[in-house]
């Protein structure tokens, strides 16, 4: 049930300052309002967060494996009201929703899976060694949580990654409680997403201070989080100035936290030559149904397409710029999205570097209208404007003339969630020039493939380089995105009866770990 409540652990609270959310497709107020969350109430759900956190950090694998799988269960158990809420909140399509709510509880499952398996806690035991000269201390390693993680809800992905999206379920399987900021564009489903995390809370007999929920409009509320001495890590999605703003709020703490934003990318596509010429007119539509899923509001969208000059290129300049011309305009998540997505297509098309090629199909008042641009190699590397983010579904391709100008595009890029390279056989010797390049500017690099789709699994690494991130060495999806919520505590000497489950000898929890640097399973 919505009723616009924040909740602070097991407690409901209202307060006087409301909001609404809104049709994305007519924008039109929806029925139910919600209360604003105050400093107050950030100030309580982070000190309830501390109060939680030994206890949390103490559970078993196995327990904890048992709340990230209850909470899964619990958002399936709400059913259709989910997908409800979020059609008339976000303008996404059914299909989308559905699967987003399957890849939620499948995270939530997969981690709970290698939260058993334990591999997480790099168990480390370098025995005593006293009789060597000089003697060794007995040595063990086992990593901890951090403790309380504020978590930023994402626009758009209103299920993925907002209230038990990968930030969150990562934070849970670490043994941090968490306190999520919710995104004012989707409240009612974050609400009903929150209830069911917080219902798994009571049922797997948490402290109440595991999860809070602080719905809200004002950037106060969320710079009030991040400030709060209790809080030791951010997790965030969004644009690369509200990332960076949370940023500049954890390092003027007086104790620094990390800050773990998702921001910015433009998902640099390669397009070889014989690749090219074997399948201009196919690449070209491929490339365009990428850029135009969803409305091209995915942070994996492929905003700029790079290219040798020739006749090659111009046949999958025009396979694309008749798909972009009969691709129908999309519903955006939310008027401000639409406006700034209008904003960057008007200033690429005042931009005298960068020719308009294809717009897609006029339409209905507020809906997104893809757009595809060209420039040279030369006028990209003068110009920082052309290579902006424009969030929606537009690009940019670039014409080089030679490969050594290719190259060049690729290396005076920024850091990137995703590189693309197309390929055939016969480019591997150029693409093994180029792929270095893509990889020292992105956290993924893909062949023959679109970026858009993330899978969620314990290689996938959803990151990069600044300023795709604030922290390059870390993922956002996957199983590795735990270790962001994560230190090495070494104990040393420490009488048995004192130490830790995980380093105990005699294994009580049954985990791998490395003995005198050899793996010894349980």
């Amino acid at each position: 049930m919505i009723d616009g409540s924040i909740l602070i652990g097991a407690e409901q609270r209202q307060r006087p300052a409301k909001f609404t959310g809104h049709n994305a497709a007519t924008g039109a107020a929806l029925p139910n309002s919600y209360s604003n969350a105050d400093v107050q109430d950030v100030a309580d759900a982070c000190a309830l967060a501390a109060d939680a956190a030994p206890a949390l950090a103490a559970l078993s694998p196995n327990d904890r494996a048992a709340f990230l799988e209850s909470i899964a269960t619990h958002i399936e158990e709400i059913g259709e009201e989910l997908i409800a809420t979020a059609l008339a909140e976000t303008g996404l399509p059914r299909p989308r929703l559905e699967g987003e709510r399957g890849r939620t509880t499948g995270q939530l499952r997969l981690f709970a899976s290698e939260v058993r398996a334990g591999y997480w806690l790099d168990v480390t035991i370098d025995p005593a060694l006293p009789d060597r000269t000089p003697p060794r201390a007995d040595l063990r390693r086992v990593n901890v949580p951090l403790g309380p993680v504020a978590v930023f809800g994402a626009s758009n992905f209103p299920l993925a990654f907002s209230v038990a999206g990968g930030d969150t379920a990562s934070a849970f399987a670490a043994g941090c409680p968490v306190v999520v900021k919710g995104h004012p564009a989707h409240p009612g489903t974050g609400e009903l997403v929150a209830r069911a995390i917080a219902d798994a809370v009571a049922a797997s007999g948490l402290p109440a201070g595991t999860f809070s929920y602080l719905p809200g409009t004002a950037h106060e509320l969320g710079g009030a989080l991040v400030a709060d001495p209790h809080i030791k890590a951010v997790g965030f999605t969004g644009s690369r100035g509200g990332g960076l703003a949370l940023a500049a709020i954890a390092a003027k703490r007086a104790e620094p936290i990390p800050v773990y934003a998702e921001m910015s990318a433009i998902n640099p596509v390669v397009l070889m030559p014989h690749a090219l010429a074997a399948r201009a007119e196919a690449l070209g539509p491929a490339f365009v149904a990428s850029l135009t899923l969803g409305a091209g509001q995915f942070c994996t969208n492929p905003g700029v397409v790079i290219a040798l000059d020739g006749p090659d290129l111009d046949r999958f300049i025009a396979a694309a710029a008749e798909a972009v011309g009969k691709a129908a305009p999309q519903v955006m998540l939310t008027p401000g999205i639409r406006a700034a997505y209008d904003k960057g297509v008007a200033a690429l098309e005042g931009n005298r570097a960068a020719r308009l090629i294809a717009r897609g199909t006029a339409g209905e008042e507020g809906r997104g209208v893809a757009a595809l641009f060209e420039t040279d190699a030369d006028s990209f590397a003068r110009d920082p404007a052309l290579a902006d983010e424009v969030f929606g579904a537009a690009s940019v391709v670039i014409r080089c003339k030679d490969m050594d100008a290719l190259a060049q595009a690729v290396a005076g890029l920024e850091g990137q969630l995703t590189a693309t390279i197309h390929l055939d056989p016969s480019d591997e010797a150029d693409a093994a020039r180029i792929l270095p390049l893509l990889a020292d500017r992105a956290g993924r690099v893909l062949a023959n493939g679109w970026p858009t789709g993330v899978e969620v699994t314990w290689a996938m690494v959803h990151g990069g380089p600044y300023p795709a991130t604030t922290d390059g060495r870390s993922t956002s999806v996957g199983t590795a995105a735990m270790s962001r919520f994560l230190r090495p505590v070494c104990y040393q000497d420490i009488p048995a009866a004192l130490l830790p489950l995980a380093v105990r000898d005699d294994n009580p929890w049954g985990l791998p770990r490395r003995v005198e640097g050899k793996a010894v399973t349980a």
